[in-house]
């Protein structure tokens, strides 16, 4: 006797009755081998929740980031300040940074900004525009450049939130953009700013 396909049914010679295969069709699998690798990888990406946020003293200015991951029972904290930057260039710049941090390539990311400039540039596709015309007059293209690369290896979402008002987390950030604003003895070169 020979088997059928995958399925380990034996059968005679003689084609199959009408009803045999009506039977062995409600046998075959329902899900395809790619739809389950498809679902197995979905189920383990891991979900990220993401709060930026960015500071500058005088704008330009010294300045700083804060950023707050959460993922699951884990946190983590992160900030630096620059010896002289825009609010926006931080804004941004904390959203690379905590992209940056991110382990797995398809993580499922969603971005909690209070800057306009950096969720309405993406949410609303003016970015994409940008990158398209080389950031003819636009500012800040390589922190836009950097971004995108990052944003291509995940599947991020961005939400605005109201700046100083009753989002915990991103009142932290903010609390982490202003320290490490202020705190100059620990400030780095911005060496993507350029004065107007």
């Amino acid at each position: 006797s020979r088997r059928f396909a995958g399925y380990g049914l034996s059968a005679r010679r003689k084609p199959a009755t009408r009803p045999a295969r009506a039977a062995l069709r409600r046998l075959r699998p329902k899900t395809s081998y790619f739809s389950l690798i498809h679902f197995l990888l979905n189920a383990t990406v891991p979900s990220i929740t993401i709060y930026t946020d960015g500071s500058a003293l005088g704008n330009p200015g010294p300045g700083g980031y804060g950023v707050v991951l959460l993922s699951g029972p884990y946190r983590k904290e992160l900030s630096a300040g620059f010896r002289l930057t825009t609010n926006n260039r931080m804004e941004l710049m904390a959203v690379c940074a905590a992209l940056e941090t991110l382990k797995f390539e398809g993580s499922d990311v969603t971005v909690y900004s209070d800057s306009k400039y950096v969720v309405d540039a993406v949410t609303k596709g003016w970015v994409f525009g940008w990158v398209k015309k080389g950031f003819a007059g636009k500012k800040n293209p390589d922190l836009w450049m950097r971004f995108l690369g990052l944003y291509r290896r995940h599947r991020v979402r961005f939400v605005w939130v109201k700046g100083h008002a009753e989002t915990v987390e991103n009142n932290r950030c903010d609390q982490l953009a202003v320290a490490a604003a202020n705190d100059r003895t620990r400030h780095r070169e911005d060496t993507g700013y350029r004065p107007e």
